[in-house]
């Protein structure tokens, strides 16, 4: 089903939208850019709102209760040109979600969570926060990448603040760093720009590369390590053959695959570990019946 866009006075509305959650999609922790908001009385029947940028974009979104999407102060010609790509709403979910279901666990999974979605992240911007992520929750993620946009970004208006360039976090100091309070992280963010800003990283070249190769080319990275270079792959480039690994997901295959993911997962493993580590992470159920 196509989408259907109605340009409103105060932003888009668009419908037609299957297999989409903006909270089970922006706080599933795959995205540490944007948080939620009150309704906002824009339109009638909406019942998520959030705020954050991409890109170098800011965005204020809301879903109503059925499904459908407002994008606040934004043309279809934005919508067009980045914000329809970056939530991937011309991927048919309903058809993957039927392949993986064939699996009974990935079937729980799903249902537990339809409306997950795998943005397309911009490649620099999820390395650090992927990078940011290690050891470390969800919470304290949010504040260091806030921290670390406020600080560093140009300001978008409206409370919100760009992703700095890596030029820019390269042209820093530990000291000009200290500001984020990530710890032993600043080093891994500093390297980072470093290495990518110089070019003995080329980010750009990532998407077209074998997979070993991509992962190779990531871990130049001072403290990048497979896990990382799993998530900036999945995350920021849509390298949808990638499975992060981190405690959730090794217990999962612990417990629940030892035999690893069924075959019905193989197109996109990616998607299935999106649903299988929300599930693991936040339904209390979902490892019972194994006995976990």
């Amino acid at each position: 089903m196509p989408l259907s866009l109605t340009t409103l006075d105060c932003g888009l509305l668009v419908e037609g939208i299957d297999s989409f959650s903006l909270p089970m999609t922006l706080d599933c922790g795959q995205c540490f850019t944007f948080s939620p908001l009150p309704v906002s009385d824009c339109i009638e029947h909406l019942c998520q709102t959030w705020r954050g940028t991409a890109g170098g974009q800011a965005l204020t979104i809301s879903q109503r209760t059925d499904g459908a999407l407002f994008f606040h102060d934004t043309t279809a010609q934005q919508f067009d040109a980045f914000w329809r790509s970056y939530f991937d709403l011309d991927t048919d979910y309903a058809q993957i979600k039927a392949v993986l279901a064939q699996d009974a666990t990935l079937q729980k999974a799903i249902t537990y969570a339809p409306g997950i979605r795998i943005l397309r992240q911009r490649g620099w911007e999820a390395l650090c926060c992927f990078i940011i992520s290690q050891n470390n929750n969800i919470k304290r993620i949010h504040g260091i990448v806030e921290r670390l946009c406020q600080t560093f970004g140009e300001d978008l208006g409206n409370g919100c603040f760009s992703f700095p360039s890596p030029q820019r976090l390269a042209a820093c100091s530990l000291e000009d760093l200290a500001v984020l309070r990530s710890g032993f992280r600043a080093k891994y963010l500093l390297d980072a720009a470093q290495k990518v800003s110089s070019g003995e990283v080329n980010l750009s070249a990532i998407p077209s590369m074998p997979l070993e190769q991509a992962k190779q080319e990531l871990m130049k990275i001072y403290g990048v390590g497979p896990k990382v270079a799993d998530c900036a792959l999945l995350y920021g480039f849509y390298r949808l053959e990638c499975c992060p690994m981190d405690v959730w997901m090794k217990r999962v295959f612990a417990v629940l695959y030892p035999q690893g993911l069924p075959d019905c997962a193989r197109d996109y493993i990616g998607i299935a570990q999106q649903y299988l580590f929300h599930y693991a992470r936040t339904c209390p159920q979902a490892f019972e019946e194994v006995g976990a």
